[in-house]
């Protein structure tokens, strides 16, 4: 018995090993996959060029390559158009180096080991294909596409995620709440908590009825703390709601409380129904100071206030921050969805709607003869 004593930290390591070495194999297929595609697309895209060769020719090529090698999959005439299309979206895909995606991105791209020794030059190539063809079809803006691009490498998005951060315009998002990150931060820890942060955050998932309470919010953002977290975004830790904490024999109680693993800081979040009043931003200053006190560890960063409202002057939140010495900052959030501009002006008014019903009426009241 006593030799068989280290078998399962033997068999722990070998899975490790196999595992590691299953998810090297799938990065390697992906990056020769994604070259492969964008290949063959600009070679559609070459020959297209030069003898003058219409769409026809990309239906043709698909059956043609289905009959003589029918177990090859990924080359119908849809994923032939994409191959076209994201060949003549990047024609030059070694520009797309980590430091120029990082900085589209406002991240830091570190390029995973098997990227290094495949392309040393293009991060393209680490986005799996069905990544690629979603971007392509959603993104029409480069600079925009690569931000999305950047994320999705940094944050670990798989293909659903991504769709729902497009859906969300997250690169309208990030970044954009009013802080005092940069006067009580040091570079970098301030433009990385800047950009782990946004303004507004979309609470879509959640029913709550106009007259809603503070606690109610609490209530059922824990409840569905999956999408919370994911709305947050990548790194957030759960640690409490309505966590307690006591000072010189009082009772305090913070809504929530969350640790961020990358930034390594504490993260207390305030949540308040209605508008921002300047008052917020001096209570949430003292739990971050009693939040450093008791809960900090030596190794962490200084802790981070995040004041939610439902709707915020920004005027009046930049003066709130002034003389705080905590780093804060103040967002809104949004239980719906806003609808774009362009759409709203589309939909007809609720005058309009009852118009129209009132003419109907009439009429079937009044029949021509």
């Amino acid at each position: 018995m006593t030799e068989l004593s280290q078998y399962p930290a033997l068999l722990s390591e070998i899975k490790a090993q196999i595992q590691a070495a299953q998810s090297r194999a799938m990065l390697a297929v992906n990056v020769e996959l994604v070259r492969l595609y964008w290949h063959v697309g600009q070679t559609l895209h070459t020959r297209q060029a030069q003898a003058g060769w219409g769409a026809g020719i990309i239906p043709r090529l698909a059956q043609d390559i289905r009959n003589e090698l029918p177990e090859v999959k990924g080359f119908s005439t849809r994923n032939l158009d994409r191959m076209l299309a994201f060949a003549r979206a990047y024609p030059q895909p070694q520009v797309f180096s980590p430091q120029l995606v990082a900085k589209m991105a406002c991240v830091e791209i570190v390029p995973q080991a098997v990227a290094k020794t495949a392309d040393k030059e293009s991060v393209l190539w680490q986005l799996p294909w069905g990544h690629h063809a979603l971007l392509l079809e959603k993104i029409k803006d480069l600079e925009v596409r690569c931000w999305y691009l950047g994320q999705t490498l940094v944050q670990g998005w798989s293909r659903n995620t991504l769709a729902l951060q497009i859906k969300g315009q997250a690169h309208d998002r990030h970044g954009q709440l009013i802080n005092n990150f940069a006067e009580r931060l040091s570079s970098p820890q301030s433009d990385l908590v800047q950009q782990s942060l946004k303004d507004p955050y979309i609470f879509d998932f959640l029913t709550l009825e106009a007259g809603f309470h503070e606690r109610e919010l609490e209530v059922y953002l824990v409840a569905h703390i999956e999408k919370f977290l994911l709305e947050l975004g990548q790194g957030f830790a759960f640690v409490g709601r309505q966590y307690h904490l006591t000072v010189r024999d009082k009772d305090f109680y913070l809504d929530l409380l969350f640790y961020h693993l990358k930034l390594r800081c504490y993260l207390v979040i305030e949540l308040k129904r209605g508008d921002f009043k300047p008052e917020y931003a001096g209570k949430l200053n003292f739990y971050c100071n009693v939040v450093d006190d008791s809960l900090r560890h030596a190794s962490d960063a200084p802790t981070i206030g995040l004041m939610l409202c439902q709707d915020k002057d920004n005027f009046l939140a930049e003066y709130a921050l002034r003389g705080i010495d905590k780093p804060i900052g103040i967002a809104s959030y949004e239980l719906t969805r806003s609808l774009p501009t362009t759409l709203q002006s589309a939909l007809p008014s609720i005058e309009s709607i009852e118009a129209e019903l009132n003419s109907y009426a009439t009429a079937e009241t009044h029949p021509e003869s």
